[in-house]
């Protein structure tokens, strides 16, 4: 009988994700649909149900790459870098906080402080990284990540431009539109992202169980 590679996801286990992803991505718009409805004062704000949930999302997507390299010991160089994006974009979501109440350009210096040896290291073992990123390119979860990475840093910010909204809504056009467009469109990506991590780490543990 053929070995299954661990890459591969049964068709039972795709069902079983895909409902229960629908299901996260559907409790995740409601809370939208509540923070848009009742909570007029800070929708879509600093303060608010979506860009906290963004906040959440990144934490835990930056903790479960955390935890491919420094507990599962696998894809070193890969997650080091996906802890070095997914970590930086947690404290740029945190910038209006720290501008306040820590000093102003704190999250520039942060994220600086954190990019800066993450590229480092990569960068010098850089043949290890590419061997390790090619042995993922084919997985779920690097169609996931690409997937979430486009949608939050390329399309939320092309779709979030204020020259876009005045061109659509003209004299009715009003930020609150516009930022509940980009916000929403970002933890969308982020949520993708989240989901990339969580099949990483299962795709990492199926690798291992098949070593065994």
């Amino acid at each position: 009988m053929p070995k299954i590679s661990p890459d591969r996801i049964s068709f039972r286990a795709t069902c079983l994700r895909a409902l229960a992803y629908l299901l996260i991505i559907a409790a995740l718009m409601e809370g939208v649909m509540q923070e848009a409805q009742q909570f007029v004062d800070v929708r879509f704000s600093e303060s608010g149900f979506t860009e906290l949930t963004q906040s959440f999302l990144l934490l835990l997507a930056t903790g479960l790459a955390l935890s491919v390299r420094v507990w599962q010991r696998q894809l070193p160089n890969v997650a080091l870098l996906l802890v070095g994006l997914l970590g930086a974009s947690f404290i740029r979501e945190q910038d209006a906080w720290l501008d306040t109440y820590v000093f102003d350009g704190a999250w520039q210096t942060l994220v600086t402080l954190l990019v800066l040896p993450v590229l480092f290291v990569v960068i010098r073992h850089r043949r290890a990284f590419v061997a390790e990123l090619e042995s993922i390119t084919g997985t779920f979860s690097f169609g996931l990540f690409a997937a979430g990475f486009l949608t939050t840093y390329a399309f939320s910010r092309l779709y979030g431009r204020s020259e876009l909204w005045q061109a659509i809504l003209g004299d009715h056009y009003l930020r609150i539109i516009k930022d509940a467009a980009e916000e929403v469109t970002e933890l969308f990506g982020y949520t993708l992202l989240l989901f990339a991590m969580l099949e990483l780490v299962l795709l990492v543990r199926r690798r291992l169980a098949a070593e065994r």
